[in-house]
């Protein structure tokens, strides 16, 4: 097995979390935040604290999480599932202008796991890499900034544990992750910013400045529930963003506000939207800004597997072998 990169500290040494298994679940369901040792390559979780713990952040998982399904399904077809790997860890950057913007970049089609999803930049944590080093790498390799030391400071958010794909109903997980949401604020403006971008077309198709107003309301809807969410009445019917053109060149694109507004649909498809993991950091940095309350029970906080709303969201386990 590869190296373990994240790790869980219960009354003896830390132990690797498998493939197969859902930290949320492992930890069990808790009203506090998550004691983390934020180590190079490597997370150490624990829901109590420990020597060399260095945060306590939010853990959340979506409702409809698969290895939270198959946990709760007699019989789920956990031996097709690898038994030679971990969990990875990944990293994604907030990251705030001097206006008080954000950062979102819309994943390619071509990509294996969340094409055309509306993300932060972010990706793989490497061995023996600062955590922070990892979220600007990936931050430079996606939109071409390179933030100079010094001209910024960073907190970290929260953590999301993900997996593509993300519902039992798309296809058993091929792609397991904790990742931590580290929010990056620039001293530059977002002209500023905007100027400096240069993104990679393999990865990047477009990409926009989210302003608080309308990040509140596409971190309001929950994926996972059965009502619609309506379009509020003061929000513009659309956002400006920047798309990449097969030519490689950009041009301004006028985003349907309500395409943000969309949820994770239970049958597997690759529709334009803003990621569940997204919306969880939005949410954190809303609060940071003193926007929004704390994240409750009610919205899933820290990790509940035995939640009704859980229960009520597990997807039935796929028809046939997973994709």
């Amino acid at each position: 097995m590869a190296a373990a990169r994240v790790l869980l500290l219960g009354s003896g040494r830390p132990k690797p979390v498998s493939f197969s298994q859902s930290v949320c679940g492992l930890l069990g369901a808790g009203p506090g935040p998550t004691h983390c040792g934020l180590k190079r390559g490597q997370l150490v979780l624990s829901d109590r604290p420990f020597p060399g713990a260095s945060a306590r952040l939010p853990l959340q998982r979506p409702p409809f999480c698969p290895f939270a399904a198959l946990d709760q399904q007699p019989g789920a077809p956990g031996a097709e599932l690898p038994t030679n790997r971990g969990v990875d860890l990944g990293v994604a950057v907030i990251l705030q202008s001097r206006d008080q913007t954000v950062l979102l970049t819309r994943r390619t089609r071509t990509l294996n796991d969340s094409p055309n999803l509306w993300v932060s930049p972010g990706g793989h944590v490497e061995l023996d890499e600062e955590l922070l080093d990892g979220g600007l790498r990936e931050l430079w390799e996606e939109s071409g900034l390179q933030l100079p030391r010094g001209q910024f400071s960073w907190v970290p958010l929260g953590l999301w544990e993900s997996a593509y794909p993300p519902r039992l109903s798309w296809g058993l997980p091929r792609y397991h992750h904790i990742i931590l949401y580290l929010l990056v604020i620039s001293q530059e403006s977002q002209q500023q910013l905007q100027a400096w971008i240069q993104p990679n077309p393999g990865e990047v198709s477009a990409f926009m400045w989210l302003g608080p107003d309308v990040a509140a309301a596409v971190a309001a809807t929950e994926d996972g529930a059965e009502t619609p969410r309506h379009l509020p009445q003061d929000l513009p019917p659309s956002v400006p963003a920047v798309e990449l053109g097969e030519d490689g060149g950009a041009r301004p694109l006028a985003l349907p506000t309500s395409t943000l507004l969309r949820t994770t649909p239970a049958a597997a498809d690759s529709q334009e939207r803003v990621s569940t993991g997204t919306k969880f950091a939005l949410r954190l940095w809303l609060q940071h800004l003193g926007r929004v309350t704390p994240l409750s029970r009610g919205s899933g906080a820290h990790s509940d597997p035995g939640s009704a709303k859980e229960e009520q969201n597990v997807d039935p386990l796929p028809a046939g072998p997973g994709i």
